[in-house]
């Protein structure tokens, strides 16, 4: 566990750390600065302002030119590849609590033939819901089973299509439920809405995968990619995790 002591440094030049009297940890330690406060983990970001807030991490380094904060986030294409791992401007969130619950409210309407776009459950393997367009037909799909080697992290499998259904061009809703208790079933599961109310379960639970070497553990993904050429964009305007 990650723990901040502070430090002196001895006329020798060589650190000393600030322990308690029986020479270990302390307990608490006083603040160096004011405290400040931080945003919740869960509850709803509505992209508002024009920057990510500090809860929000990027798979791989952004390309700054393909995403904006605006009322919104806008997330166009940066990567042509079938292969979610090495797609970039995946933005990811750390899931929180014994049982994680994550929805977004995502824009699909300029989406490029081949994009793909939706919510991961996201580490070394992972499984997503999400929109799929092939020519003018849009899909709603339920992908598992992409997976990484832990030897040197290349991708074993790009996934396998477990459910798939026609849904229309516009606005959807895409939830994915984690129980990411250390007792529990270890399942994710998801579902989609078309208006935001009534939720429908697409494709079956996912085992997720515990093991120690992905250390980092399960994040959220949110994730629009291409596999055919650039310029497609999809736009979120909302996330909620519960």
């Amino acid at each position: 566990m990650p723990v901040l002591a502070p430090i002196t440094w001895g006329i020798d030049g060589f650190p000393i750390l600030t322990t308690n009297s029986g020479g270990g940890w302390g307990a608490s330690y006083p603040m160096p600065l004011s405290a400040s406060s931080v945003p919740s983990w869960t509850g709803t970001d509505s992209f508002s302002g024009t920057s990510l807030g500090p809860a929000w991490e990027w798979n791989h380094n952004p390309d700054t030119t393909k995403f904006s904060v605006s009322n919104g986030l806008t997330l166009s294409t940066t990567t042509v590849t079938t292969d979610l791992c090495k797609a970039r401007n995946t933005l990811t969130h750390r899931v929180h609590g014994p049982n994680p619950v994550a929805t977004i409210a995502i824009d699909f309407s300029n989406m490029r033939d081949g994009d793909r776009c939706g919510l991961a459950a996201f580490r070394d393997q992972s499984v997503y819901i999400g929109i799929q367009r092939s020519g003018s037909t849009y899909n709603i799909v339920m992908v598992s089973d992409i997976t990484q080697s832990q030897t040197d992290w290349s991708t074993t499998s790009t996934g396998t299509t477990k459910a798939i259904k026609s849904v229309s061009k516009g606005n959807i809703w895409l939830r994915g439920n984690m129980d990411a208790r250390p007792n529990g079933t270890k399942l994710v599961s998801f579902s989609y809405s078309t208006d935001g109310n009534t939720f429908t379960a697409l494709g079956n639970s996912y085992t997720l995968n515990t093991a120690w070497q992905y250390f980092m553990g399960y994040r959220w993904a949110i994730f629009n990619h291409a596999t055919i050429s650039l310029g497609g964009s999809t736009k979120v305007s909302s996330f909620t995790q519960s």
